[in-house]
């Protein structure tokens, strides 16, 4: 996957994960939690490269044709968005009931006093499992090389194939998921402190 799919993958993961996350916050709102927990029941449930078979494979019988990539993305966006709502989930749980108590009291309405005092909190607290789930997607789309989609390993492939060199090509590959893992875990280790360092400084 170039890399444009890649943050296609993790905006995809994001957004849906916040939306199932907050979903199962309210079990009284028992329609959607139940929807919200289907789901996730679902997709942690199976097996990732067997949900990529289903959308690239199953949705030509429904008509729906799409290109290997499109699946690609759709269905990692979706798999890492199952774990993306619970570390959601969990970090806004993990935040005192009295900071939203604190908000109501001085007139913030629920959803403003989410986006701005509680969300912001838990957002430092998703970063490290936030990260996790980041590098474990990335290392997954070695995975789409099934599916045909010219990503890494699918490249080192081709390229061991034509050469005879399958030590070389497959040397390399490692060596750009690893380059890339590195450099996303520097890049949220910065942003962790960023964050922590603002919030400190905005109490």
């Amino acid at each position: 996957m170039k890399g444009m799919r890649h943050i296609a993958v993790l905006v995809l993961g994001c957004v849906l994960g916040l939306l199932v996350g907050l979903g199962r916050l309210n079990p009284q709102r028992r329609t959607l939690y139940a929807a919200c927990t289907f789901y996730l029941t679902l997709v942690r449930g199976t097996p990732l490269l067997v949900q990529l078979f289903l959308w690239f494979f199953g949705l030509p019988h429904v008509g729906v044709i799409l290109p290997a990539y499109v699946c690609g993305i759709l269905g990692l966006g979706i798999y890492s968005a199952a774990y993306v709502s619970e570390i959601v989930r969990g970090a806004i749980q993990s935040i005192e009931r009295g900071q939203m108590e604190a908000a109501r009291s001085l007139g913030l309405p629920y959803r403003m006093a989410m986006r701005r005092v509680i969300l912001p909190q838990a957002f430092v607290r998703m970063i490290p499992p936030l990260g996790n789930n980041f590098i474990a997607i990335l290392k997954d789309t070695s995975l789409l090389s099934v599916l045909g989609v010219l990503e890494i390993t699918q490249r080192a492939r081709q390229f061991s194939a034509s050469s005879f060199k399958f030590r070389e090509g497959y040397f390399v590959s490692v060596f750009i998921y690893l380059v890339l893992v590195m450099a996303l875990s520097l890049l949220l280790s910065v942003l962790e402190r960023r964050m922590t360092r603002d919030l400190e400084g905005g109490r």
